[in-house]
């Protein structure tokens, strides 16, 4: 097995980091804090090479509510934006805007968003979860289609997350982080879910919790493992491959990026951490990267192909 040491690259302080995004046409990496309500953006420099830690210019916004996750959209017309209460479409240019396009759930219930992806096909898949009672199963995952109309795939969810697609895009990885598990859904050419099978059941106690993900180019799972200080990769049968260490209790997400993909993001946070904790962990909210050895894949974007 793979041991990897992940470093500091950007020392936020993130009450909860989430939701990393690479976007290539802008050399660029954008990520959440989510209960901070900010989205931060990471320019790489190109004249530094791959390392992991070539930084350059640093961006933030402020948002009005809780930023959970950030989609590029197919015709690059700003992005598609989950917030505490709803999916909007965001600007960032000339200044920031939303506009909501679909409010799927009764935020007044203490119900919010809280991690998305697109699909190959441009439908965007979201969670949703009770923000302070975990024990409730108020979560469900809808799919957001091109005209803004959306539907609930599945329920039951404690807390949301993930999700992820083999390469194939038959499969979705979703996991219910409270229960550490990661279900795999078969997916048609519709995007409608069949039966869930439970892909992996982590023991939290050793293992830390699921939480964000993504896939590889060889179709393998990395993993953001809560309260366990890593970042696992997954073979498709559930492997354990490769391990990254952190010097962070709470990784919460991650991605694949850089110029040749080959740049593994991390998200942590400060939440979950007593003061003593945080103490000895100063890093925690911080975004950390690591060189690995495979690639990732392109991020999928919302919205219909050109036909």
């Amino acid at each position: 097995m793979v041991e990897l040491e992940a470093e500091c690259i950007w020392a936020l302080g993130a009450e909860l980091g989430e939701a990393p995004l690479w976007l290539a046409e802008q050399n660029r990496l954008y990520l959440v804090d989510l209960k901070g309500r900010r989205l931060h953006a990471l320019d790489l420099a190109p004249d530094l090479g791959p390392a992991a830690g070539s930084a350059g210019a640093r961006h933030s916004w402020t948002l009005p509510e809780y930023l959970c996750w950030l989609i590029p959209r197919r015709d690059g017309d700003g992005f598609m934006a989950g917030l505490r209460d709803g999916i909007a479409h965001l600007w960032l240019e000339p200044e920031l805007r939303l506009d909501y396009v679909a409010r799927p759930f009764d935020a007044a219930a203490g119900i919010r968003l809280n991690d998305a992806k697109a699909d190959a096909s441009g439908h965007i898949w979201a969670g949703s979860m009770h923000n302070g009672d975990y024990h409730r199963t108020d979560g469900q995952l809808i799919r957001l289609d091109h005209d803004f109309s959306w539907q609930v795939q599945a329920g039951g969810y404690h807390i949301c997350n993930g999700p992820a697609f083999n390469r194939e895009g038959t499969t979705l990885y979703h996991t219910d982080s409270y229960l550490g598990r990661v279900y795999a859904y078969p997916i048609d050419v519709r995007g409608d879910l069949g039966e869930p099978t439970l892909w992996r059941q982590f023991d939290q106690a050793a293992e830390g919790g699921p939480d964000g993900m993504t896939v590889d180019s060889e179709g393998c799972l990395w993993i953001a493992q809560w309260g366990g200080a890593r970042v696992c990769r997954y073979s498709e049968g559930g492997e354990l491959l490769a391990t990254v260490r952190l010097p962070v209790r709470n990784p919460a997400s991650c991605t694949l990026g850089g110029a040749d993909l080959k740049t593994l993001y991390i998200t942590t946070a400060r939440e979950g951490n007593s003061v003593e904790q945080l103490a000895a962990a100063p890093l925690s909210g911080g975004l950390f990267a690591v060189r690995v050895e495979v690639a990732g894949v392109p991020v999928a974007r919302f919205g219909a192909s050109a036909p």
